[in-house]
């Protein structure tokens, strides 16, 4: 009779210790969501801007531009700092040599598109037509992790040809770099869409 209470209180003993054991370990640790800085933005507003390259756009009144090189209208190029989004959008205008050249100047264009292939998710494109003003051209956006977000270019499809393209100084990531990039779109369709030509 001692043998079975013995064994009988070494049997509850164990499931109390292991049971114990059990209960005193610490709560799986659950992931927490990502965060990301929200940045509230000013409302858009613009003013036509008109500088050194033979074309004039509008432009946010939240970002400012610089003439980084003239070469007496055959060539320009222009940065557009683009504040508390903390990038660039570069502007880089050249004279067409000749009607037969522009197909050979829009597939350069179209290849620093395509050098983002690899690292994009997805890359979306609006046709620009404004024959009003002669303004022609592609407007790209790259979606995912990529080095830059947006490219375009312009053409009146004889004299002029610009193309646009955005750096910002930061690390790729799309997801927390997502509200700052769908408000700089709104400018950028604004300067693509209210663009005009000074020389043709």
């Amino acid at each position: 009779m001692m043998k079975n209470n013995q064994k009988f209180f070494i049997r509850v003993l164990l499931a109390f210790l292991i049971l114990n054991a059990y209960a005193c370990k610490e709560p799986a640790p659950v992931p927490k969501p990502p965060t990301y800085l929200n940045i509230n933005f000013p409302d858009h507003s613009y003013t036509y801007v008109k500088g050194d390259c033979p074309y004039e756009f509008k432009l946010a009144s939240l970002y400012n531009y610089k003439t980084i090189e003239n070469s007496n209208f055959n060539s320009c190029i222009q940065e557009i700092n683009l504040g508390p989004l903390n990038g660039s959008l570069f502007l880089y205008y050249i004279e067409i040599p000749s009607k037969d050249s522009l197909p050979d100047i829009i597939n350069m264009a179209n290849d620093k598109v395509d050098e983002h292939k690899i690292k994009a998710d997805k890359i979306e494109f609006e046709q620009i037509i404004d024959s009003k003003n002669r303004v022609f051209g592609t407007f790209f956006e790259l979606k995912g992790n990529v080095a830059t977000n947006f490219q375009f270019y312009l053409t009146d499809s004889s004299q002029n040809f610009v193309r646009g393209e955005v750096l910002l100084n930061c690390r790729p990531n799309y997801d927390s770099l997502r509200p700052s990039l769908d408000y700089l779109k709104v400018d950028l369709l604004e300067l693509v869409h209210n663009f005009k030509w000074w020389k043709n």
